[in-house]
């Protein structure tokens, strides 16, 4: 309905005529545009969301960092078994988890928060859209990852956090903001590059999931939820 307003308003441009009259058809056709788009995209996002979920990344991040570091000391201080190895992978789990649901409520927190303002529904038919293209990418990816997990094969699946993770924003993109694709695309390269330095996998992991959810976050707030500025006189 959205494109048909669209093409309504390509093939009945506005007439003249007095210049109050064009002014009112001008904005009936932007609130019907304005009105079409709520109906089809979830636009409550807040940019705050996405700048909470980057700093728990990069909290997330730091103590990660911590337990590699005290792992591969004592490594080669004295070496560790495999069953060391399977308890370091225990670790690091508990801690992605945490970080996962301090991620998530603080962002429903928000976005709960910015829908309460705008007088919008938070669990709508979009919103439910919008999750179910979201998780399609995300369950199959934790999935494969929690397999390669299983036989140690640890080194893709930093990448593979963030190529999944990029494939399920441009596939939930279409009932949102659009801004959220080209955050998808910065992950998707991201976890590709990942793919050529392994090595390095927990700094491409807080990169793609704090620096860049921070930059996002910011964007998105200027551009969306800043307050306008008060016209003095």
């Amino acid at each position: 309905m959205y494109y048909k307003v669209l093409f309504m308003s390509r093939q009945n441009p506005v007439r003249p005529g007095p210049p109050g009259g064009q002014f009112e058809t001008l904005q009936e056709i932007s609130d019907i545009k304005r009105i079409m788009e709520r109906s089809s995209r979830f636009i409550s996002l807040s940019g705050l969301s996405g700048i909470a979920a980057g700093l728990c990344a990069l909290t997330g991040a730091y103590f990660a960092n911590n337990i590699l570091t005290d792992y591969y000391f004592e490594y080669n201080r004295s070496g560790y078994t495999d069953q060391n190895f399977e308890s370091l992978k225990v670790k690091l789990l508990i801690v992605a988890g945490i970080v996962l649901a301090a991620a998530l409520i603080l962002s429903f927190i928000f976005t709960w928060r910015r829908a309460k303002q705008n007088h919008l529904p938070v669990w709508d038919l979009t919103a439910r859209k919008l999750m179910w293209n979201i998780l399609i990418p995300l369950i199959p990816g934790g999935l494969f990852m929690l397999a390669m997990l299983q036989y140690s094969e640890w080194r893709f699946v930093a990448p593979a956090c963030l190529i999944f993770y990029g494939l399920a924003l441009v596939n939930g993109s279409k009932y949102t903001l659009t801004d959220i694709r080209y955050l998808g695309y910065l992950e998707i390269i991201l976890g590709l590059v990942n793919t050529q330095f392994t090595g390095y996998g927990l700094y491409f992991w807080a990169v793609g999931f704090g620096i860049l959810h921070i930059v996002y976050g910011v964007v998105m707030w200027w551009k969306y939820e800043k307050p306008p500025v008060p016209l003095e006189g």
